[in-house]
């Protein structure tokens, strides 16, 4: 908030707040409606897009602004946000279209849509602010090339764990370490969860089951770590990251001491990771380190240890939170808490969670069928292994195991889907010739930013 929020007061003092609307009213959709309407001066949320519009009404409702205006088309929408009037719809790319819009909030989660809403916004000249790892951690790399030609901001939002991670990276930076390990703090990694079993919890927190599953089943810690790892250009030291455990209540400050010293310090790029059952969760933590042995002996009295690793951590992400933190960066600054710096360095690739057969159409992230295991992208695309995030509608073409990496091959991809043509376009753009088997006909006919 340093710096931001004085800004922000600064547009409320001149009466031209930020007007940012957002696509997805679910359970963080809800709370990020919540602290922009109470408890941030200088930005309005002039619009929610939901498919089911109760949902959009309620997230109003909760925070405190019971009279949202149903609207259907882009000049019914303009209209509202000129006369100060906040609306709701069902159709996300009128948010996308309407003039007098600053920035939109994605906070859906979907691969597809999120990616039609984006890139539409894109084209319209709006900033983008992500909750969206998914999203990121599949097109990321070729949405960020469209948003610099259009000359605005694609970022994801601080306050989720990927953005928390970049404001420590750029701290530790900041003070003359190098970053070696990026790390993610998890009570639970079981890829075998289900919306099922994880549906207690889920109602407990009003949460969404699958959702919760992602997390559980290790799919969204993968996402998560892979948008790091898109960020910084690091890598994964294996596939499925090394994920040690340690005793529930070990303080992460002992982290240097679960890592292969070795490794770190070889001079790489450095590489992403997550640990299960550290303190203080669900917090992130940086291993870095400084060749400059007096800034050693400062370290060592600064209580940070004997090095040569060091590490740095965030004891929460505060999600919602920090959302409008992001939109006034990018809005006010142009500066994004996390963007891909280039071509994909970590892809998430799919894994069979159960046996299954030819035939069998491929659910949705933190479902029944898949999880998502953090993977190299030179060794993905030399392997042809199938994205997570393209994987849902898909058909089996023969039988899987359990625990198998699918690949391309295994699979008949569902037809006209934006999501395909943008990673052929990603491939394409950075030079990796693409093994996806598309054939022309099957690619999408869109009006595409240039």
């Amino acid at each position: 908030m340093i710096l931001v929020d004085k800004a922000l007061a600064e547009r409320q003092r001149r009466g031209n707040p930020i007007r940012v609307a957002m696509v997805g009213a679910g359970f963080m959709g809800r709370g990020v409606a919540r602290q922009i309407c109470r408890y941030v001066p200088g930005m309005e949320l002039v619009a929610i897009a939901n498919r089911t519009l109760t949902k959009a009404r309620q997230a109003y409702e909760e925070a405190g602004v019971p009279q949202a205006h149903e609207v259907e088309t882009v000049a019914q929408l303009e209209a509202c946000v000129a006369q100060g009037r906040p609306a709701i719809c069902a159709d996300a790319l009128l948010l996308s279209r309407a003039a007098g819009i600053d920035a939109i909030i994605e906070v859906t989660g979907a691969v597809e849509h999120g990616a039609r809403v984006v890139l539409e916004a894109i084209r319209h000249g709006k900033h983008i602010v992500l909750l969206n790892a998914e999203l990121d951690g599949t097109a990321g790399a070729i949405l960020k090339v469209y948003a610099d030609q259009a000359g605005v901001v694609y970022t994801v939002a601080d306050g989720d764990q990927p953005g928390v991670t970049l404001n420590l990276v750029r701290f530790v930076q900041g003070i003359g370490l190098r970053p070696v390990l990026c790390g993610n703090i998890k009570g639970l990694h079981d890829p075998y969860r289900n919306p099922t079993t994880q549906e207690a919890f889920a109602r407990q927190w009003g949460q969404n089951p699958s959702m919760v599953t992602s997390f559980a089943d290790g799919s969204k810690i993968s996402f998560e770590q892979a948008v790091i790892a898109n960020a910084l250009g690091m890598r994964v030291a294996r596939r499925g990251m090394l994920g040690p455990t340690v005793a529930p209540g070990t303080p992460v400050s002992k982290a240097a001491e679960w890592y292969d010293a070795d490794l770190l310090l070889a001079g790489g790029p450095g590489i992403v990771d997550y640990v299960v059952g550290a303190e203080p969760g669900p917090g992130v933590f940086v291993l870095a380190t400084i060749d400059d042995p007096v800034q050693q002996h400062y370290l060592k009295l600064y209580k940070l240890g004997p090095g040569p690793l060091y590490c740095f951590y965030t004891p929460y992400h505060l999600c919602h939170f920090e959302t409008p933190t992001s939109v006034a960066r990018a809005v006010l600054f142009g500066d994004a808490a996390l963007a891909p710096q280039g071509a994909p360095t970590v892809e998430v690739v799919t894994a069979a969670k159960i046996s299954l057969f030819a035939g069998q159409v491929l659910d949705g992230i933190g479902h029944y069928l898949t999880y998502g295991l953090a993977e190299n992208a030179d060794v993905a695309h030399q392997q042809n292994l199938l994205p997570l995030g393209v994987a849902e509608g898909c058909t089996l073409r023969h039988d899987v195991e359990r625990d198998q990496v699918l690949t391309y091959d295994d699979v008949i991809l569902p037809h006209g889907r934006l999501i395909d043509q943008l990673r052929r376009e990603q491939a394409a753009h950075f030079q990796r010739p693409p093994l996806i088997p598309i054939p022309a006909s099957r690619m999408l006919e869109t009006d595409l930013p240039h």
